[in-house]
């Protein structure tokens, strides 16, 4: 019987002990898990019992249509022998898509549980980030942590689908999904939404700061559902959105914040080692001796931080100098406090990082308090400030 030959050619031969697994993760998780199992079933040639499996699996959910046509194989099994994966009618025009849904969750499958690594690019997470989010597009997957202390902690993954070229989106229609820092901007329910999105959407803050200052466009990318006809979509299939399956993106949906909750978006997932660490607190050092020589009144030392190129809503760095010298000649006395420090470095862009904070000044003639967002970029190993506004 060579049915699934293709399929398993994919992936190193599973063995039994990976069965069940991943079952307690979720329901979702639970699926893989059995579609898994009626895949091992199948390379052992038992199609009775993969049969059951997938029956199984869509009692849970029947719109799964990857179990859907894996049914339809084995059904056509009893038939005739089937030399390979999507031998059900109708099946031909979608298989690659089919191929590597059935990819990637194997894939996801056998990873290990990354539960004792942290991703590098969550550097810190203030008091108010309750969760944090980061997308692997290369793995079609949503990796949850949750902040203990401003460290994150796994909680939990999911598999996702994203845009069908790709992604480093760099401008309008490109169906590419970004790659970057982000923060969820918004809750759109179901019913001001059409069936396309599902349960419901969370737009991200693309373009940032960083996308616009390298020329980047576009809009409209969001965390959303599926069609209600649909479980899941292929690993490609989005015009650069992040799209979960309507169940997990409801589990997600209840932890998320708005204005608050990170989404960092990268094609690799890298973790966190020794020089991250070493980094951090070189980075956490720079940003304290910012904020002291601003409160010194020494603006030739505070202008130091600045790099050549920075910008700020216009203003480039001669003119943010020149600002910043006639307003700090008139002041006699400054005060600065940072509170609620976040980092986030920057996915495929080397020692680039995205800081937080909620900034309390006061001076001989002015007081506010406000949410300001910095972008950190080492060059010749020295941090300096390459973009500074509200956040």
């Amino acid at each position: 019987m060579r049915i699934f030959l293709m399929l398993i050619a994919l992936a190193p031969m599973l063995s039994t002990a990976y069965a069940g697994e991943r079952v307690s993760a979720s329901n979702s998780h639970s699926m893989e898990a059995l579609l898994v199992e009626s895949m091992l079933s199948v390379s052992n040639n038992r199609l009775d019992t993969a049969l059951n499996e997938v029956d199984s699996l869509l009692k849970i959910n029947p719109n799964f249509k990857l179990a859907q046509l894996v049914k339809g194989d084995l059904l056509l099994a009893r038939a005739h022998p089937l030399s390979t994966f999507g031998n059900a009618p109708n099946a031909a025009e979608r298989m690659e898509d089919f191929r590597d849904e059935a990819r990637v969750r194997l894939h996801r499958f056998q990873e290990q549980s990354p539960a004792a690594l942290v991703p590098k690019f969550l550097w810190q997470l203030d008091a108010q980030q309750r969760h944090a989010i980061v997308v692997d597009t290369s793995k079609s997957t949503l990796y949850l942590y949750e902040n203990v202390d401003g460290e994150p902690r796994y909680v939990a993954d999911f598999y996702i689908s994203t845009g069908k070229k790709g992604s480093e989106k760099a401008s309008e229609g490109d169906q590419k999904t970004p790659l970057g820092v982000y923060f969820v901007n918004a809750s759109l329910p179901k019913s001001k939404l059409t069936d396309f999105f599902g349960i419901g959407a969370y737009p991200l803050s693309y373009p940032n700061e960083w996308d616009r200052k390298q020329g980047r466009d576009g809009h409209g990318i969001w965390l959303h559902g599926t069609p209600s006809n649909t479980y899941s979509r292929p690993p490609r299939s989005s015009n650069g959105c992040v799209v979960l399956s309507n169940e997990d993106l409801e589990s997600l949906g209840k932890v998320l914040q708005i204005g608050v909750t990170p989404v960092i978006i990268t094609n690799q997932m890298d973790w966190s080692d020794e020089k991250n660490k070493t980094d951090r607190s070189d980075l956490l050092h720079s940003i304290e001796q910012w904020r002291k020589d601003w409160a010194s009144l020494n603006t030739g030392d505070y202008l130091k931080h600045y790099a050549h190129n920075f910008s700020s809503n216009g203003a480039n760095l001669s003119s943010w100098s020149q600002q910043k010298k006639q307003v700090n000649a008139g002041k006699s006395w400054i005060k600065v406090s940072l509170s609620n420090i976040s980092m986030f470095a920057y996915p495929n862009q080397p020692d680039l990082v995205v800081v937080n904070f909620e900034q309390d000044y006061a001076s001989s003639n002015l007081a506010n308090r406000m949410k300001k967002r910095q972008y950190w970029m080492k060059r010749d190993n020295r941090w300096q400030i390459v973009y500074e506004g509200a956040a």
